[in-house]
């Protein structure tokens, strides 16, 4: 089980490549940097993940096959992640 302050948000679909161009938008522009990134196949499962620092927290963006674009981490981080990648999208 994930610490009381950790969150997990689905962004999109996994082969969303226009979330997957929001999120590294967002993630450039904050200052993000790449730490650890791992790929793996399972069956017809396929996992992409990526631990990225970013203000002092780690950040975990999966990708992961029949689940989504996912990324975990503190909460106030995800949640603030995830609205600046919706807007990214919004205004395209």
């Amino acid at each position: 089980m994930a610490p009381k302050n950790q969150k997990t948000i689905i962004l999109g679909p996994e082969y969303d490549e226009g979330t997957r161009r929001a999120l590294k938008a967002v993630l450039l522009r904050l200052g993000a940097t790449g730490t650890k990134g791992s790929w793996d196949v399972g069956g017809s499962q396929e996992i992409e993940a990526l631990l990225v620092s970013l203000d002092g927290h780690s950040l975990i963006v999966e990708s992961e096959t029949y689940v989504g674009l996912t990324i975990t981490g503190d909460e106030d981080l995800v949640d603030r992640v995830a609205n600046l990648v919706a807007r990214e999208i919004q205004n395209g």
